[in-house]
């Protein structure tokens, strides 16, 4: 241990834990389950109504899409959990070779030992509490810390974790930059980070400091494909809401629509059509309709719109910006330069610009110039042209004709690929990221090895050759 770390105020913290790593860990598959049913209970009796209120602070999110988005997939994350903890457990056999005749051989799914779990600001409970379950189900121990940046979601998350956890399990750590760069210097077992590609960099680089394993949950520019044979109404639908859910600030949100020229229009009328459906003729009113999360964020959204506007974007709808509010009014843009900023950075927010193209070649181009996203959406009733998007572009996940649905299926894996993440999470997934899979064999008779110890010989060298065809 060097002088920063003796220094570091988290390293008693740290210490706690890793003191009580094997104890948690031997913990048996029921009890490990007690502790995500005194989660659940947490969650959608004690303390339902004080997340929906935390967040509707820091967002003005409606209590329905904090159910929605907050509440009900950890709870989901929990159940599969309880139902399946059992056999994730369990002595997993695999075949073991004849040339090893004697011999059976299973993996163990252990747990990593001291984890950190770094959640951002957009879903604070969500993806702060979904990986906990993970690392908990999988018997490790966690410091977690949540975002500084919606303070009263971290708040009643430092509260849930008091009531459910021990001090030597789970330990919640408030803060922002700082705290964080001194929780990096420690030799975590594994670190568990969602947020942006580029803050994941800084992760990886300290990570890689203490060898630590990494997933890495990140974002990107995803597209959404919408061809001449996709029900317009249908899908407009799916993506207005995809687009609107927690005013944009979704990392799998529809960042940019890929339309083809023969529907432009039809599409561009029903954005409109759709926005007003689901959020009136003024969204600021409307009541299902949420804020930018602080003002920093709103100003941001604010340069990427007038930049495009500069470059010759045109307002399709919307557009409308109250600085004291931190809100911004859904918004449609068309006639988006290709060195606009706002089609080289994600937008996460309430912005959607539609880009047009006339050849599936040239659509997937456009996907391939950018870097690989942590989603993709198409909209098509022609299997042939589903086939050739999937199979020319690499992502994180697709939905075909629906969006941001598979984060809520828990058997799928969800992460991304290169830029857009590092490692799986949901279900067994986010079970075995969190775990070793510990390579076990046990010799039950004579082995066959003893055929073949030194001294070397002929003979030796006759019997490894025929071992080898065992193999």
């Amino acid at each position: 241990m060097n002088q920063t770390e003796e220094q570091n105020p988290y390293r008693e913290a740290f210490n706690t834990l890793k003191e009580s790593q094997f104890k948690v860990a031997n913990r048996t598959y029921k009890q490990r389950i007690q502790k995500l049913k005194k989660l659940r209970v947490a969650l959608e009796h004690t303390f339902k109504n004080d997340i929906r209120q935390a967040l509707y602070e820091d967002f003005k999110k409606p209590f329905l899409e904090t159910d929605l988005s907050e509440i009900y997939p950890v709870i989901s994350e929990i159940k599969l959990a309880q139902r399946e903890l059992k056999s994730w457990t369990g002595k997993h056999s695999v075949s073991t070779p004849w040339a090893l005749f004697g011999a059976t051989s299973w993996i163990k799914y252990e747990p990593k030992g001291v984890c950190l779990i770094i959640a951002p600001w957009n879903f604070p409970f969500n993806l702060l509490l979904s990986p906990l379950v993970s690392a908990v189900a999988a018997g490790n121990v966690v410091i977690l810390k949540p975002s500084e940046m919606a303070p009263h979601s971290a708040k009643v998350l430092d509260k849930i974790s008091k009531y459910v956890f021990e001090p030597n399990e789970v330990i919640l750590v408030q803060g922002g930059i700082p705290e964080t760069e001194e929780l990096l210097k420690l030799p975590f077992n594994h670190i568990f980070f969602t947020g942006s590609t580029a803050v994941g960099k800084i992760i990886m680089r300290e990570a890689a400091k203490n060898l630590t394993s990494v997933t890495l949950e990140l974002g990107g520019k995803s597209p959404t494909i919408v061809d001449a044979s996709a029900n317009i109404e249908a899908a407009v639908q799916k993506i207005v809401f995809g687009k609107c859910l927690n005013a944009g600030q979704t990392c799998i949100a529809p960042d940019y629509l890929l339309v083809h020229d023969k529907v432009k229009d039809r599409v561009i009328d029903q954005l409109k059509k759709t926005i007003k459906q689901f959020y009136s003729e003024n969204p600021e009113t409307a009541v299902s309709f949420s804020r930018i999360v602080n003002q920093k964020h709103l100003e941001r959204l604010e340069k990427l719109l007038q930049n495009a506007l500069s470059l010759g974007a045109t307002v399709e709808c919307g557009g409308l910006i109250n600085k004291q509010q931190n809100y911004m009014e859904p918004t449609v843009l068309s006639d988006v330069a290709p060195q606009a900023n706002i089609l080289k950075e994600e937008i996460f927010g309430p912005i959607l610009p539609v880009l047009t193209f006339s050849t599936l070649e040239e659509a997937i181009a456009i996907i391939n110039t950018r870097e690989r996203p942590l989603a993709m959406y198409i909209y098509s009733k022609t299997p042939k042209n589903i086939t050739q998007l999937v199979n020319n572009t690499r992502t994180g996940g697709t939905c075909i004709n629906n969006n941001l649905v598979h984060f809520l299926n828990h058997q799928l894996p969800f992460g991304g690929v290169n830029s857009s993440g590092i490692g799986k999470s949901h279900g067994f997934f986010g079970f075995e990221e969190f775990s070793n899979k510990r390579a076990m064999l046990k010799q039950h008779i004579w082995a066959t090895t003893k055929l073949i110890y030194p001294p070397y010989n002929k003979f030796k060298q006759k019997v490894v050759d025929v071992m080898l065809k065992w193999f």
